[in-house]
C-alpha cells in the first residue's frame, strides 16, 4: 500500500471514529478518490436522517458523482473503513470505479453488531421464500415498459 493509498484510508477511518463521536451514525466512512485527490466524503447517517441507505459508501458516491456531474465514477478508487455491505457493494458496482479498498471485513461488523450475513445468505433463495417474501406480479405489463426502454432514442445506457 503506497502512502497516498495509507492517507485516504486513514481518512475513512477518521470519517468512521468521528461518527461516533457526533452521534450521526454508525461506525463507518468512505472516501472517493480522483486523481490523487479526495473528491467526496461520506460517513454513516442512517439514524440521523432516517434514511436506510445513507451508509457511508452511498453518502461518498452520490457527492462524488455530483462533483463530476456523471452517474458513473470512472477512474476513482473508494476507501472505505469496512468491508461494504450488500447495498453498498450493489451502488459500487452501478458506480463503476476502478477499484475499492477497505479496512476492516464483514465479520468485524458482525462483531460490533452490523450483521449482513443475512442478506448475502438471502440472495441466493428464490424471491418467495426469504425471510421477506416477495411475489412477482403482472410482469407482461413491466415487459412492456423495457420492451419501450429498448426501443428509445433518449435512452442513456448504464
Amino acid at each position: 500500500m503506497t502512502e497516498d493509498q495509507k492517507h485516504f484510508m486513514a481518512e475513512a477511518i477518521r470519517l468512521a471514529s468521528d461518527n461516533i463521536e457526533s452521534g450521526n451514525g454508525g461506525p463507518f466512512g468512505a472516501v472517493v478518490v480522483k486523481d490523487g485527490k479526495i473528491l467526496a466524503r461520506g460517513s454513516n447517517h442512517v439514524t440521523s436522517w432516517n434514511d436506510p441507505t445513507a451508509h457511508a459508501e452511498v453518502v461518498a458516491i452520490r457527492e462524488a458523482c455530483r462533483e463530476l456531474g456523471t452517474f458513473q465514477l470512472d477512474g476513482c478508487d473508494i476507501y472505505c473503513s469496512c468491508e461494504p455491505c450488500p447495498m453498498c457493494l450493489g451502488a459500487i458496482y452501478w458506480s463503476r470505479p476502478n477499484r475499492v479498498f477497505f479496512a476492516a471485513g464483514r465479520q468485524d461488523a458482525a462483531r460490533a453488531g452490523f450483521d449482513d450475513e443475512l442478506i448475502y445468505s438471502e440472495l441466493n433463495l428464490n424471491p418467495q421464500l426469504r425471510s421477506i417474501p416477495a411475489t412477482q406480479v403482472m410482469r407482461p405489463e413491466a415487459l412492456r415498459v423495457f420492451d419501450a426502454w429498448i426501443a428509445s432514442a433518449k435512452k442513456i445506457p448504464y
